[in-house]
């Protein structure tokens, strides 16, 4: 094998295999970031809400303060539900953009790949 071949196979190999890899890589690595920090924020955020709903329970000295309580709960619970919502809707965002650049890496790859074996 001369060593023009060589370095066209192994031109062929990377832009055939390693480069849509690593394509790939960085953009799960992509997606596995924002999910993160998605869940974080969530995480933080609902922990943030039952530390305060505790907090007000407190408070509670008298029949007044025992109907405020409730409804702090009632309007807690309609919060926690607005966001269950918002963060459920960024994760099918988050994930339908995953799916949509994965499938443009492999169809760039398969283009590659069939333009390096002619």
């Amino acid at each position: 094998m001369s060593k023009a071949t060589t370095e066209k196979a192994t031109e062929q190999f990377q832009s055939v295999f390693v480069e849509p890899a690593r394509a790939y890589g960085s953009l799960t690595l992509e997606y596995s970031e924002k999910l993160l920090s998605a869940q974080f924020d969530a995480v933080r955020a609902f922990t943030d809400l039952g530390l305060a709903q505790v907090r007000s329970w407190l408070d509670v000295k008298d029949p007044e303060s025992f109907k405020k309580v409730l409804e702090g709960q009632q309007k807690a619970a309609q919060d926690m539900g607005e966001r269950f919502k918002g963060d459920a809707e960024k994760v099918v965002a988050l994930s339908q953009e995953y799916l949509q650049k994965g499938q443009k890496l492999v169809e760039d790859s398969v283009k590659s790949a069939t333009a390096a074996t002619k």
